[in-house]
């Protein structure tokens, strides 16, 4: 397929590690204070050449492809401020990560355009949505894993991995963590998870799921979201799951095969004394769940559908190259690209 220019804002950062997998050029806007959606390539991920940070005010000048929006306000405000007109009608993807939060079956989706392609990343997600004319697909979760790394399950604890939980609350499961963690040893990774009983100091993104690995089960404790990252990555290196039987997570655990899942809290309990004494079934029960991952979360599945939505978007599927600077190992926009930049802007915006 052509290689696609595509912008898109900072957000969800695992998410968008694993889209820039695809054989594509993203570029991220940035601003001095990089706050907000506005981090360009800031963070510890391990960013390919394909990534680039490119200052907000430079966007007017670059030829884009695609679109790609993630929040609201990119959709209704920040597109205004930083896209050209002509940029403005360019093919555009609302990529939606969220389930309804206002009411879980009768919130209307602020975005109402016939020329704009949703995408969700669960099929629960776009079952509780009302999107009205908006068209939509569905991309389910695609993740790559260190290829020698699997589960050991030596530590007698369960791993659970969320960030901010206390501050984001019953949403997230924080009462049915604390629950579960006064009846079995668990222990609590993510951003802020210091601010919570069990919380450890925030792994590194690659160096987090070899320390999970270690913990006997992965528990999700989560009521209503969409289906986490962290638990597909652990499927991947062959961990049991247990978790809340609730959302995307009824398609993807199966009982006595990927782990447990259920609503009943006393019961989940029960299961993780059950793997606790018994490390021969949770080392099967990661096996399934490993199969499970390996068939559904593969990148180049993951990268296949994107593909097609990139197609279906802007009708490019010849093999030529669009001029670029993938090669380029610069965090920043290469020079070339830069400097075609400035020479398009206004006198009076050079400084």
């Amino acid at each position: 397929m052509k290689r696609l220019n595509i912008l898109i804002w900072h957000v969800h950062s695992s998410y968008l590690y694993y889209l820039t997998q695809t054989p594509h050029n993203f570029y991220m806007p940035s601003k001095p204070d990089r706050n907000g959606a506005y981090k360009g390539r800031l963070g510890k991920l391990p960013w390919g050449n394909n990534v680039f940070d490119v200052p907000f005010d430079l966007i007017k000048t670059l030829d884009f492809d695609c679109i790609i929006f993630q929040q609201p306000a990119q959709y209704q405000e920040e597109q205004y401020v930083i896209l050209s007109p002509e940029q403005r009608k360019l093919p555009k993807i609302y990529l939606e990560h969220d389930p309804p939060i206002e009411h879980p079956t009768n919130t209307r989706h602020f975005l109402d355009d016939p020329n704009v392609l949703m995408v969700h990343v669960t099929h629960f997600n776009s079952l509780m949505w009302d999107a009205g004319r908006t068209p939509r697909t569905v991309i389910e979760h695609g993740v790559v894993v260190p290829p020698n790394l699997r589960y050991k399950g030596n530590l007698e604890k369960g791993i659970v991995v969320i960030n901010h939980l206390k501050q984001r609350g019953r949403c997230m499961g924080s009462d049915v963590y604390l629950q579960a963690r006064h009846e079995v040893p668990l222990d609590l990774v993510g951003k802020a998870a210091e601010d919570l009983e069990g919380g450890l100091a925030e792994a590194v993104n690659h160096d987090l799921l070899k320390f999970v690995s270690q913990y006997r089960f992965f528990f999700n404790p989560i009521r209503y979201s969409s289906l986490s990252l962290a638990v597909c990555e652990a499927m991947a290196i062959g961990m049991p799951i247990i978790g809340l039987a609730t959302t995307e997570m009824v398609r993807v655990i199966k009982n006595d095969v990927s782990g447990y899942i259920d609503t009943r809290t006393d019961t989940l309990i029960d299961y993780m004394k059950f793997l606790l004494e018994n490390p021969k079934e949770a080392k099967r029960l990661g096996q399934g769940a490993r199969r499970y991952a390996t068939e559904h979360f593969a990148i180049e599945r993951f990268i296949d559908d994107w593909n097609a939505v990139f197609h279906r978007v802007t009708g490019y599927l010849n093999s030529s190259v669009k001029e670029s600077a993938a090669d380029s190992d610069d965090n920043e926009l290469p020079k070339s690209l830069r400097d075609r930049a400035i020479a398009r802007l206004p006198k009076t915006s050079i400084n």
